[in-house]
């Protein structure tokens, strides 16, 4: 009986894994028939493959150049990596300084800058005598040869910002520059500009005149320099020069 045992199970035992196989074909058959299976593992694919391009995409991304930077000190300039129109404005060429009168060789300066590290004979001849008071000259005045009228101009661009008549300068102009620089006209006729306007380097904006306080240099102007409004007056040949 044992023996018809063994061999019993040795011929069963093929039939149940056939039978194994044939279910699970069949199974699969029967998945593949239904209707919905290819659309949803076609929207399945295309997910991944959308997924694999994203991400392909964004390690692509490059990064902001961090040797570029705003310098907010420096008014808005940008300091870095630049190129193209920021750096044209940047490498823009400065206003140069021209002399506040149109032919310099016709004019004299009748009373020069009051410089603290020049020698004493030259400071004693820029005070200026006003009553029984001297005080340093911070300015330097301009007078034709003749003593006659002439124009005087703006030394740069830039927006008047005071206008004003006083009983001992005289008529005063003051014109602020885009560099900081303040231009001052003092001893003026014919006043030819008005406050908040914009005038250009070399426009006429009045005419030499008289005032109280220099009142023995006769027909002059008499123009000062200054760091900002109401700032010090520094020596206007170190901007000047042969302009």
């Amino acid at each position: 009986m044992s023996e018809q045992k063994r061999d019993l199970v040795q011929e069963e035992a093929p039939k149940s894994t056939e039978g194994a196989q044939s279910g699970t074909s069949s199974s699969w058959k029967r998945l593949l028939a239904k209707k919905w299976v290819f659309p949803a593992t076609y929207m399945a694919a295309a997910a991944i493959i959308l997924t694999l391009m994203w991400w392909y995409q964004g390690s692509g991304i490059t990064k902001p150049d961090k040797n570029v930077s705003l310098d907010a000190t420096k008014s808005g300039t940008v300091t870095g990596n630049v190129s193209g129109t920021d750096a044209v404005a940047t490498n823009a060429k400065q206003e140069t300084m021209q002399w506040p009168v149109k032919e310099r060789s016709e004019l004299d300066v009748v009373l020069p800058f009051f410089d603290n590290k020049a020698s004493n004979e030259v400071r004693q001849a820029a005070m200026v005598e006003y009553g029984d008071t001297f005080t340093p000259h911070m300015g330097m005045d301009f007078a034709r040869h003749d003593n006659q009228v002439f124009d005087v101009l703006a030394v740069m661009g830039g927006k008047v910002t005071a206008v004003q008549k006083d009983p001992v300068v005289g008529n005063l102009v003051e014109i602020t520059h885009s560099n900081g620089l303040v231009s001052v006209y003092q001893s003026l006729a014919e006043v030819k500009v008005a406050k908040d306007a914009e005038v250009k380097k070399g426009d006429v904006i009045a005419k030499a005149g008289r005032n109280e306080l220099e009142k023995d240099q006769g027909t002059h102007l008499h123009f000062e320099l200054r760091q900002g409004q109401g700032g010090p007056a520094v020596n206007p040949e170190q901007y000047l020069g042969d302009h």
